[in-house]
């Protein structure tokens, strides 16, 4: 039998660091995306168009990491502002292409001012960011590639 290890203070586990800083980020952005009436959630999914525009509502959920059934009300509140179109697929019309329209566009220039924002509010460097941004995606990628096998029992 080991010792038990002492239990550490909340200021110490990486998890509530990591949802503190995400919190405050998300506060950071609040006003920029309210400016633009979307929801950071909505943000993310013209992120992923931008990336590659004409996706599949499948395709967004894959790349954000969330259910269809999430996506789907995102894209339809971008539809609605103007941001999106959705288009059935002539062969399958279970699946819905969304598109970027012309205003939806127009957000990914300014989209620039969020890391002008960030880099601004923290005064770090780019490098700095883009250094911790690649740890936080190898963590993500570390954990989210754990097979359910090699989890701990749920208690």
């Amino acid at each position: 039998m080991t010792d038990a290890q002492p239990r550490l203070p909340l200021d110490d586990h990486l998890c509530f660091a990591l949802y503190g800083a995400s919190m405050a980020v998300g506060r950071l952005y609040k006003p920029i995306l309210d400016g633009w009436g979307i929801t950071y959630p909505q943000y993310l999914v013209l992120a992923a168009l931008w990336e590659s525009d004409a996706q599949l509502i499948g395709q967004l959920a894959e790349r954000l990491a969330l259910e269809p059934s999430t996506v789907t009300p995102l894209v339809t509140r971008l539809a609605g502002a103007g941001f999106v179109t959705r288009e059935r697929d002539l062969v399958d019309a279970r699946q819905v292409f969304v598109r970027l329209t012309e205003a939806g566009r127009a957000l990914s220039d300014r989209s620039a001012c969020l890391g002008e924002a960030l880099i601004e509010a923290t005064g770090l460097s780019l490098d700095r960011l883009r250094q911790m941004t690649a740890d936080a995606r190898a963590l993500r990628d570390a954990v989210a590639g754990r097979d359910d096998g090699d989890r701990p029992p749920r208690a």
